[in-house]
């Protein structure tokens, strides 16, 4: 299932903490728009990707029985949010959608493709109403990337008999605007539910109002932590500032962007002033359970992690070097009060396992590494297949039958490839 680990050269940690981080950083920007002109925004192949696990060990990984529909919506407001949903279908006929994993760019309204691969999902099939209404799965972003990026996890879920959607969050791809995304995405998040729930929506009569999750990726995960109960606290985040300072970790990006902001921060979630400690609740109570897959986690600590007191899955890479394991998956583990919680580390992954495949990428992708489309200890499918597993498995014991196997399964037998931990199951 995975390759070797290979090494990176001395020195070039922190590099790539400034080219990857959150999909990428503006000085990762600028080379990516240079070289997308000079390459002429030409298209490229790469070689298909094969799982090699076993369908016995990734049972929640086979699709389930429902055809998916695809379309897009728009929750309006002063700036109207874009968004993606997937939904179960009665047809297989029209449109193939084909994703394209996009990166925001100036304003955060100008994406430009990175990649693209095909789906199975149809463009405005209709919608399946004989088994609804179904449960509810928000899928928020890594910061500046697009929803097209996950759409593979999002059809797979559908097929499973999940409503899912996730937004284009109006980001634009500068890490000195990371703190007001802290601030913005849980408002985000909330309005896109209100929208579906609330019939804004063709696909509303389909949600089962009673039965949501939030799901994110990177930043996404941070945001599904927070509606889950989780808080920011600012003595937490300079505590972990100044330890990852003194030691030069991966951390160190995450405070430089936050730290100095978080006055700036207060001010825009309409604080009068800065809390020492915890900040206000910003969680949804319509939200029942959670999924961070490499969500940040070290602006809550401890003891902000307390609060986050619904069910949670925390997925991560444990050679992740853009959101470390240790302040990522398992410090959430470890500190959620929850009553039920999943620990997935998948042993020598980096950031960006939990994103679809490249099956065209812009060239120059090929010339400059920002590891979207590799990892160098991982084959990209066999990931997809462990992570929608576990997703799926923890989502259906969560929102679905709550069938105590679907709760049981959440353990595959994957020997040395993973390492996880389960509390509250059966």
């Amino acid at each position: 299932m995975r390759e070797p680990t290979t090494r990176t050269a001395p020195g070039t940690s922190r590099l790539r903490r400034w080219t990857t981080r959150a999909g990428l950083t503006a000085l990762g920007a600028v080379v990516l728009l240079g070289w997308t002109v000079a390459m002429g925004l030409g298209m490229v192949r790469t070689a298909p990707e094969h799982s090699t696990l076993e369908p016995t060990v990734v049972p929640y990984a086979q699709p389930g029985p429902h055809l998916v529909g695809v379309r897009d919506l728009t929750v309006p407001g002063s700036t109207p949010l874009p968004a993606t949903v997937w939904y179960p279908a009665t047809t297989s006929a029209g449109q193939r959608v084909t994703y394209r994993y996009t990166v925001g760019m100036l304003s955060g309204t100008n994406p430009v493709t990175l990649a693209t691969y095909p789906g199975q999902a149809r463009r405005h099939a209709p919608v399946d109403e004989t088994a609804g209404p179904y449960p509810l799965v928000v899928l928020s972003p890594g910061f500046a990337l697009g929803p097209g990026a996950y759409g593979w996890l999002a059809e797979h879920l559908a097929t499973r008999g999940f409503v899912v959607v996730s937004p284009a969050h109006q980001e634009p791809l500068d890490p000195s605007k990371l703190w007001q995304a802290t601030v913005d995405r849980p408002q985000d998040l909330r309005a896109l539910i209100d929208h579906l729930t609330k019939g804004g929506d063709a696909v509303s009569a389909l949600v089962d109002t009673d039965r949501i999750a939030v799901a994110g990726h990177s930043y996404g995960g941070y945001a599904a932590q927070v509606m889950g109960g989780a808080r920011l606290d600012t003595q937490s985040l300079r505590t972990a500032c100044a330890d990852a300072r003194r030691a030069d970790d991966a951390g160190v990006f995450l405070c430089g962007a936050l730290e100095p902001s978080l006055a700036d921060m207060a001010d825009r979630a309409g604080l009068t002033a800065l809390p020492e400690g915890l900040w206000p609740d910003w969680s949804d109570n319509r939200v029942d359970a959670v999924v961070s897959m490499a969500g940040d986690a070290v602006m809550f600590g401890e003891t902000g992690l307390r609060s986050l007191n619904v069910p949670v899955a925390a997925l991560g890479g444990t050679a992740d070097r853009d959101t470390p394991y240790a302040t990522g998956a398992r410090l959430t583990y470890d500190h959620a009060d929850a009553p039920r919680a999943v620990e997935v580390g998948l042993i020598g992954a980096e950031h960006f396992a939990f994103t679809g495949p490249c099956a065209s990428v812009r060239r120059v992708m090929t010339v400059v590494p920002f590891g979207f489309c590799d990892d160098p200890a991982w084959n990209r499918a066999s990931a997809r297949d462990v992570v929608a597993h576990h997703v799926t498995a923890f989502l259906r014991a969560e929102l679905g039958a709550k069938d105590s196997t679907a709760a049981l399964r959440v353990i595959p037998d994957a020997g040395d490839d993973l390492e996880v931990r389960t509390r509250g199951y059966p």
